[in-house]
């Protein structure tokens, strides 16, 4: 299977962030990852080792180096595993006018307008009763099961002049059934397809989900389109490097991908990034390795990380909205993201070292700078460098549509992406 092929397997595998991080988990375990039991006593890493700690919509891995890591530090590349999409709310039905709708609560900046005459489906994660407790189960219903429709243009003359604006609260929510005369049909649904009663089903983490797959658009295929590209595309460049990185020989320092739940809505959480479950497990991996006192702080001043997050291609349409030298073409490369402000964290020297990768891989890279009358974005990467204190370089691959229910990036920026971040790795 070829690295685009891959790519493309890994978004369909993964409408929800709980997805994502079961999707990579296979493809590490596969290579050998074990999880990481974060409440059991230390034990012994030697060299070569191979360790994950899965939390909810969040993941870890890390290849233990050859040599201890308070001595040859960590390389890590950082992303997020969620999206801009829609919510279920835990009471989620608005009955009115024979009409049954799904509330939703909007999560992170979408782009609202693009989930309208979609045909929509649920995934994510349910809670239910087990026996005297309860357990999670992920779910995955991607057939068509709701729709937000449109105002007809008859009932709405200046839409085309004005922009379609829906209302959150009493616009947005999906339609879900006509005429339903069930008391509870998403329990109904829910219990049917994780094997127990309505009754059963206590609570819920679910999105509304675009059931069209992952597919290459262009003449000649040229792009890809999907659901999700922000960030699961950077996350599957992630983990394509850490496959790379294992069928190498074992370099001296450890290697790692962190792949974040909430970045869309902050990272103040107790599996995000401006959390402590990165700061956890790397004292984890240097309390358990040989190293002297001070092995984590020792570890970090050696470290380097990369913070992966799709960057705004030029857009034809809208080029103005860029800086004029700073324009990067969805297949160009690899694009490196910089802002004086420090909302990307990238500084010469960590960019001076992704060019060296890109130079040593044979893949040209592009350079990402915000109109300086336009506010810029941010990523997890000025956060971590924060945190950890680690040097960073925040990079991504050029795309369209971001924050869409259905966004679009080039194909073969996929391989060249994965070829240098394989190199960081390894």
């Amino acid at each position: 299977m070829s690295a685009l092929s891959r790519f493309m397997a890994y978004l369909d595998a993964s409408p929800s962030p709980f997805h994502a991080v079961a999707a990579a988990a296979e493809r590490l375990a596969a290579l050998g990852f074990v999880p990481f039991d974060e409440a059991g006593p230390p034990s012994p890493l030697a060299p070569g080792d191979r360790r994950m700690v899965l939390r909810g919509g969040s993941l870890l891995a890390f290849r233990v180096g050859s040599s201890p890591a308070a001595e040859a530090g960590f390389r890590i590349i950082a992303a997020h595993t969620d999206s801009p999409n829609l919510r279920i709310k835990p009471n989620p039905y608005l009955r009115s006018h024979g009409c049954t709708r799904l509330a939703v609560e909007v999560y992170g900046g979408t782009l609202d307008a693009t989930w309208a005459d979609r045909d929509l489906g649920l995934a994510g994660r349910v809670v239910v009763r087990d026996g005297g407790g309860q357990r999670s189960a992920l779910v995955d219903l991607r057939t068509p099961l709701c729709r937000i429709p449109n105002l007809a243009i008859h009932l709405n003359r200046e839409v085309n002049d004005k922009g379609l604006v829906l209302n959150r609260q009493t616009q947005l929510p999906a339609v879900f059934a006509i005429g339903a005369s069930e008391a509870d049909p998403l329990r109904e649904l829910l219990g049917g397809a994780v094997g127990v009663a309505a009754s059963d089903v206590l609570t819920w983490d679910l999105m509304l989900v675009d059931t069209l797959g992952a597919a290459r658009v262009g003449w000649k295929g040229e792009m890809v389109a999907s659901g999700r590209l922000d960030n699961l595309a950077s996350c599957a460049n992630a983990i394509e490097a850490m496959e790379l990185a294992c069928a190498g020989p074992l370099a001296a320092h450890t290697s790692g991908i962190a792949l974040f739940d909430h970045e869309e809505v902050g990272s103040t959480t107790s599996r995000g990034a401006d959390g402590r479950m990165i700061e956890r497990a790397l004292s984890m991996i240097v309390r358990d390795g040989p190293s002297a006192p001070g092995g984590l702080e020792r570890a970090l001043a050696n470290s380097v990380l990369v913070s992966a997050d799709m960057a705004h291609g030029v857009h034809p349409g809208f080029a103005d909205k860029h800086d004029g030298e700073h324009m990067p073409r969805l297949n160009g490369g690899p694009v490196i993201k910089q802002n004086s402000s420090q909302r990307y964290a990238t500084e010469g020297e960590t960019s001076a070292l992704f060019v060296r990768l890109c130079e040593d891989a044979g893949v040209p890279v592009q350079w990402f700078v915000n109109r300086s009358d336009l506010a810029c974005g941010s990523t997890v990467g000025p956060m971590l460098a924060a945190r950890l204190g680690v040097p960073t370089v925040d990079v991504g691959c050029a795309m369209w549509s971001m924050h869409s229910a259905r966004e679009a990036c080039g194909a073969d920026d996929v391989a060249m992406m994965g070829a240098v971040m394989g190199r960081f790795l390894g």
